[in-house]
C-alpha cells in the first residue's frame, strides 16, 4: 500500500477529491477508495510502513514526529487539500516529508466574496440599504449612496499581500481603482510589478474608502488592528475582515462602530467564532457577519482537490511544484 487518503472527518474527503480527481488518482497510484483515521494507524502500525503518499483535507490528524518515524517510516509526500497547514505540518517536515497545500485554491472564492463586498462598499450599498431600512427614508438612502464615489479612482487599501491579497490585487485590475497595500515582506519592486502602493497601516485606514484585511495568522498579527487605526477611516468607509477574528482587537471595533454610524464592519471572522452570547456585533447596525463563508464551500472545495492531483502529477513527473510548504513559510502564512 503506497498511498492512502488519512482524515478524521469522513464526510469531507471525498467531496473534495470529486469523482473525476479520484479516477485519476486511482489511475495514477492505484489508492484505495476508503479513509483511514490516525487510529487505524497505531492500531496495525504494520500495515502501513509502506506507504509513502498521504492525500488529505480538513481534518488532518495531528501527528508528532516520533509517531511518524515509528508509524510511517517510508512516507515522502503529504498532499492536503484545503488551506492553512499550520496545525500539523511542522512535525511531518522535521521528519523529511514533503508537505503541499492547496492553499492557493482556497483563496479563490475568499478573493472572490472580497471583491464582490468591495466592489458593493464603493458604490455605497451597504450604507444607503441600511439607511432605507432603517427609516424607509428614500431621500436618506440616496444621500448615503451620493456620499459614495463609486469605482472610478476610489482608494481601496488591503492588509496583506499574500495569495489571497494578490488574487484581489489581479481582480480589481477590471476596475480603475487605486490599491494601497500594507505589508512588511511585499517589496517596492513587487508592489511596482502588482500595481500598487505600499504604504503604513495608519495611511492606508486613512486614505482608504474600503479597507480590507488579508493579515496571515500568526502570533505576531494578534491585535494588530486597534482603535487608533479605526477610527482614522474615512466618513462612510467599509472595514471587511475575510483574515481572521484574532488580528482585530474586537473591543476597539465595537468602540468605533458605535461612536460613527457612518462606518460599516463587514465580519466574516470573529475571535472565537462565533462570537460570544450578547456581544454587540449582534446587535450593531452597522456591523454585518456571515459565519466564516468565504472559503471554499460546496462544489467550490474540488478546485482544492483538483490542485492537489495536478501538485502530484508534477512530483512524480520531476516537474516543479507550485504549493510545497516550507518551514520557513510557515512564519508567515496564514
Amino acid at each position: 500500500m503506497k498511498a492512502i487518503f488519512l482524515c478524521e472527518k469522513n464526510d469531507k474527503l471525498f467531496h473534495v477529491y470529486a469523482p473525476k480527481t479520484m479516477e485519476a488518482l486511482r489511475e495514477l497510484n492505484e489508492i484505495e477508495a476508503k479513509i483511514y483515521q490516525k487510529a487505524d494507524i497505531l492500531a496495525d502500525p504494520v500495515r502501513f510502513q509502506e506507504v509513502e503518499l498521504i492525500f488529505s483535507t480538513w481534518g488532518m490528524s495531528i501527528w508528532t514526529e516520533e509517531e511518524i518515524r515509528r508509524y510511517l517510516p517510508s512516507l515522502k509526500c503529504l498532499f492536503y487539500a484545503a488551506g492553512t497547514v499550520q496545525a500539523f505540518a511542522r512535525p511531518f517536515l522535521a521528519s523529511g516529508v514533503k508537505v503541499y497545500s492547496a492553499w492557493a485554491a482556497n483563496a479563490v472564492p475568499v478573493a472572490e466574496m472580497t471583491v464582490a463586498q468591495i466592489i458593493l462598499a464603493n458604490k455605497g450599498y451597504y450604507l444607503s440599504s441600511r439607511r432605507y431600512r432603517s427609516n424607509a427614508d428614500h431621500r436618506a438612502a440616496k444621500d448615503a449612496f451620493h456620499g459614495c464615489r463609486g469605482n472610478y479612482g476610489e482608494t481601496v487599501g488591503l492588509i496583506g499581500a499574500g495569495m489571497i491579497g494578490r488574487l484581489v490585487i489581479q481582480m480589481l485590475k477590471n476596475y480603475r481603482l487605486k490599491v494601497l497595500v500594507f505589508d512588511p515582506f511585499l517589496s517596492e519592486e513587487k508592489a511596482a510589478e502588482l500595481g500598487v502602493t505600499k504604504c503604513d497601516l495608519p495611511s492606508l485606514f486613512r486614505e482608504s474608502f474600503v479597507v480590507s484585511n488579508h493579515l496571515a495568522n500568526n502570533p505576531q498579527t494578534v491585535g494588530m488592528l486597534h482603535y487608533e487605526l479605526f477610527r482614522l477611516m474615512r466618513e462612510n468607509a467599509v472595514f471587511i475582515n475575510t483574515g481572521r477574528g484574532a488580528q482585530v482587537v474586537e473591543d476597539d471595533l465595537v468602540r468605533v462602530l458605535r461612536e460613527r454610524s457612518d462606518l460599516t464592519a463587514l465580519l466574516d471572522v470573529t475571535f472565537p467564532e462565533s462570537p460570544v452570547d450578547g456581544h454587540p456585533f449582534y446587535t450593531l447596525e452597522n456591523c454585518l457577519m456571515t459565519p466564516h463563508i468565504a472559503g471554499s464551500a460546496g462544489d467550490e472545495v474540488a478546485r482544492m482537490g483538483e490542485y492537489m492531483l495536478d501538485e502530484y502529477r508534477a512530483f512524480i513527473n520531476g516537474e516543479s511544484c507550485k504549493y510545497e510548504v516550507s518551514m520557513k513559510m510557515l512564519e508567515t502564512m496564514a
